[in-house]
């Protein structure tokens, strides 16, 4: 007699097997029912809890092709081995994602005034920022942006985010970041002169950023006035170099670069 299966169903209708994943600490996926993104920390029996890169945590079933991983649905298994080990941070406090592949680019970029400001955001938010596929450029002045907002054509898919220097209602700077901010454009700025002082003074090992005369050149005056040498690089490299996470920086810097990121993210899926 002929043997027939007792699954009836087309095999063009049946789903097709997708890889088990162990759930280990770090790993990070994607709930696509919520939309939810987030490191695993921990897996129990038929659960796995996430925690998103502002600290805020979910707990899912561990269903068949329950998430995804780098866009593709997988089927969370429970790992082998140890207790998971709560997952290390990165410079900026967000969820550390052990040998993680930087995203393909966004379409969407973060343009960052000035040299030095682009090197702490890249030496705070680097490993952020290539999990989440953004790409920061240098800005040189300010008097560029309406060329680069014009020649970016921002829009849904494509978020340009701009942080520039001591940004002061009134003056030319904030007019002109007023001119190009729209719908998908955003400018923002620190309160402060200069980024160096977006560094706390204590990581620096000094009591406070000194006072410099209206007029001076702000930062050879920092370096007369704390003794040090008047080579503005050399002061800049060994002010970066105490620089080692988000808790060496001001809350004002702070708030501004997540905003951004949050802005540019906000564009869609890379």
């Amino acid at each position: 007699m002929r043997q027939y299966s007792p699954d009836l169903t087309p095999p063009w209708k049946k789903p097709k097997p997708v890889p088990e994943v162990p759930a280990d600490p770090g790993l990070v996926v994607e709930e696509p029912g919520t939309g939810f993104c987030g490191a695993v920390i921990r897996c129990e029996a038929g659960t796995v809890t996430l925690e998103d890169r502002f600290g805020k945590h979910r707990v899912f079933p561990l269903e068949p092709r329950g998430f995804l991983l780098e866009g593709r649905a997988v089927t969370l298994v429970r790992p082998s081995g140890n207790a998971p080990v709560r997952p290390t941070r990165t410079a900026s406090g967000s969820v550390a994602v052990p040998g993680a592949r930087a995203r393909v680019a966004r379409a969407g970029r973060i343009y960052v005034e000035g040299r030095h400001d682009a090197e702490l955001v890249e030496k705070v938010w680097g490993d952020d920022l290539r999990v989440e596929g953004v790409v920061v450029e240098y800005l040189e002045g300010v008097d560029d942006l309406p060329r680069i907002v014009a020649d970016f054509a921002p829009g849904p898919d494509a978020r340009l985010g701009i942080l520039v220097d001591h940004l002061v209602p009134g003056t030319k700077e904030s007019r002109i970041a007023e001119s190009v901010t729209s719908e998908y454009a955003l400018v923002v700025g620190h309160p402060y002169i200069d980024v160096w002082e977006a560094v706390k003074p204590a990581s620096v090992g000094i009591r406070s950023w000194p006072r410099v005369p209206h007029g001076q050149d702000w930062k050879k005056g920092v370096c007369r006035a704390l003794g040090w040498p008047e080579n503005t690089g050399a002061a800049w490299q060994h002010i970066l170099s105490r620089v080692h996470s988000y808790k060496d920086l001001e809350p004002e810097l702070l708030g501004r670069v997540e905003e951004l990121i949050d802005f540019v993210t906000a564009g869609g899926a890379a």
